[in-house]
């Protein structure tokens, strides 16, 4: 079957289908969609809530342009975005804030507190999003992972820019883990906040043995951070976002919503 895709920017195009799975079970977000549309007291949508949820969750793994969603589940483009955004929020809506993601965390206790950059070309001034430690334009966000790598909270993007420490004092992550007696593992760019961060030393390897064994223990221990950011590139759209910068900070708190909810429940 061959469906013709009429939009200004690909005017004779054509749109073949083609088979392909998901590794989300769109059911459980098709619920929450439901429950969204049923306390809005929504009568009636294009779409059914599993063709939506399934909508969301195709341009979050696949990052298709929305022409294409649009075309692919017989909906305009505006219809596209505006149900891909609804969602999104819903999604969004359901992950966890700083103090209810520290819950239960106690002196004794130590988590890894890392940056990431999400690149996008989408910006409205060059010079505030661009990050000189990446080379590239995006938004910084920053995660709280626990030891085995499960990610505990993601915030919300800040301009590329902004330096690390910088950012986890505004989101309230340092003053936050400092109340609670939190000990923290973390990188060089978080030198200086409080008693319970640790980072690694500089110029270790002009420094003494136990110098260089405490950064390669620190490195050792840190690794589950990066691994909460590998999970969450996985997901496409956030490789190349091509969304407004606004945005992003949904997609992220969306996609933490997916990766840590029981879908067995």
């Amino acid at each position: 079957m061959v469906i013709p895709l009429s939009t200004p920017a690909t005017e004779g195009a054509l749109l073949v289908p083609y088979p392909s799975t998901l590794d989300v079970p769109h059911e459980h977000v098709a619920w929450l969609l439901y429950e969204h549309r049923r306390a809005r007291n929504t009568r009636w949508r294009k779409l059914r809530c599993l063709d939506q949820a399934l909508l969301t969750l195709v341009n979050l793994r696949k990052n298709e342009t929305f022409a294409q969603l649009g075309a692919g589940f017989a909906i305009s483009q505006a219809t596209a975005w505006r149900y891909v955004d609804e969602a999104l929020e819903v999604l969004a809506s359901w992950a966890p804030g700083l103090h209810e993601a520290l819950t239960g965390l106690g002196e004794g206790d130590h988590v890894i507190v890392d940056g990431t950059l999400i690149p996008t070309d989408r910006v409205r001034a060059d010079q505030p999003y661009y990050s000189q430690k990446h080379k590239k334009h995006g938004m910084n966000v920053q995660v709280i992972a626990r030891p085995d790598d499960t990610p505990l909270w993601f915030s919300r993007a800040t301009p590329g820019r902004t330096h690390d420490l910088t950012s986890a004092r505004a989101h309230g992550i340092v003053q936050a883990c400092l109340t609670r007696q939190i000990l923290v593992l973390a990188d060089r760019a978080y030198q200086g906040p409080g008693a319970t961060f640790r980072t690694p030393y500089y110029h270790h390897s002009e420094q003494p043995e136990h110098y260089q064994q405490f950064n390669r223990d620190h490195a050792r221990l840190r690794a589950p951070g990066e691994r909460a950011f590998a999970q969450l590139k996985s997901w496409r759209l956030l490789r190349r976002a091509r969304c407004p910068t606004r945005r992003i900070g949904t997609i992220v708190q969306a996609i933490h919503t997916l990766m840590t909810c029981d879908y067995s429940a």
